[in-house]
């Protein structure tokens, strides 16, 4: 019992992107830029969203949620990249690599259901406008909120639990940049299949039923736009869509490459350079997407602009 417990693993460690000096000075350049991208622009949407009181709207309501959402999403993961880039010390000890293990599938799994809601609003929008204050009340908003976070919060929770569950011992280096569920299964000293098959099964379940219910929408958004004749306002109708459809296709077509397939080595090193994608680029994206896009936006950040710079004058 007493060499048993000399080997249960305390600590990992974080194997990072590369082991390269040259590469991890320009990986964490880039990657640095790329947080700041994130961290500047989804704190702008947030911001704007609360401050303006034209954005109070359904969309907007769940766009700032987005934005909340994408700003811990990034730092859940990011700043132990960075500084794994940096130091020689990749180590993160086991009850950090939990906590970021569950923190990083709570928010993004949260974010899964978050898309799906947005694209009902823009499935009433568009469909039902007449109706769309009465489908999209404050209380249906805050219940559309409230379901994401929930089914989020318990997602997660399920695969913590199971995954902090199972004995480490000996080997403790995860090919990864940070705490992600199949990495750690690889590491466990018992027979993980039913893990395996649960992560496949679960995460699959969630992200393929979210999935369909965000491309019914657009289904029958594509069908409403055949009826309409005006030109513009089929443009603006398409426009309102195609940032949060590319938001969609960015987000899910990298989380089924990664999460259901089987598991092998060389699936792994894949999965490292996939999660780049939705740990890094994409929560970076997102505000370029929808404030580039969004001439509401826009108008909304040059306003509180113009009145931050005016009030600086004035003091």
């Amino acid at each position: 019992m007493e060499e048993l417990n000399e080997t249960i693993v305390t600590e990992f460690i974080l194997l990072g992107i590369t082991s390269l000096p040259k590469l991890q000075i320009f990986l964490f350049v880039t990657f640095l830029m790329f947080y700041l991208l994130s961290f500047v622009g989804n704190l702008c949407i947030v911001t704007v969203v609360i401050a303006d009181h034209g954005l109070h709207t359904p969309m907007y309501f769940l766009l700032g949620n987005l934005s909340f959402l994408d700003f811990f999403y990034a730092t859940t993961t990011v700043p132990k990249m960075l500084s794994g880039l940096l130091m020689e010390d990749k180590k993160i000890s086991f009850q950090a690599c939990i906590t970021q293990l569950y923190s990083f599938h709570f928010l993004g799994s949260t974010e899964a259901m978050l898309l799906a809601s947005m694209s009902y609003d823009r499935y009433v929008a568009i469909c039902n406008p007449l109706r769309y204050q009465v489908l999209m009340a404050r209380a249906v908003c805050i219940q559309l909120v409230f379901t994401s976070w929930l089914i989020g919060f318990l997602y997660s929770l399920f695969h913590t639990i199971l995954t902090s569950r199972l004995p480490f011992c000996r080997k403790n280096q995860i090919t990864h940049f940070f705490c992600d569920i199949k990495p750690l299964l690889r590491l466990a000293c018992t027979d993980t299949h039913i893990n395996r098959s649960l992560v496949t099964i679960v995460t699959g379940s969630v992200a393929i039923a979210t999935f369909v219910l965000i491309m019914i929408s657009y289904i029958f958004i594509a069908t409403h736009l055949q009826n309409i004749r005006s030109e513009q306002g089929r443009s603006k109708a398409f426009s309102t869509c195609s940032a949060h459809l590319t938001v969609v296709l960015l987000y899910f077509g990298t989380g089924f490459c990664t999460y259901l397939k089987p598991t092998t080595k060389d699936s792994l090193e894949l999965d490292r350079m996939t999660a780049i994608l939705f740990t890094v680029i994409t929560p970076a994206l997102n505000p370029i997407i929808y404030a580039l896009r969004n001439k509401d936006v826009k108008k909304a950040l040059r306003k509180l602009f113009l009145e931050g710079l005016f009030v600086k004058q004035l003091h």
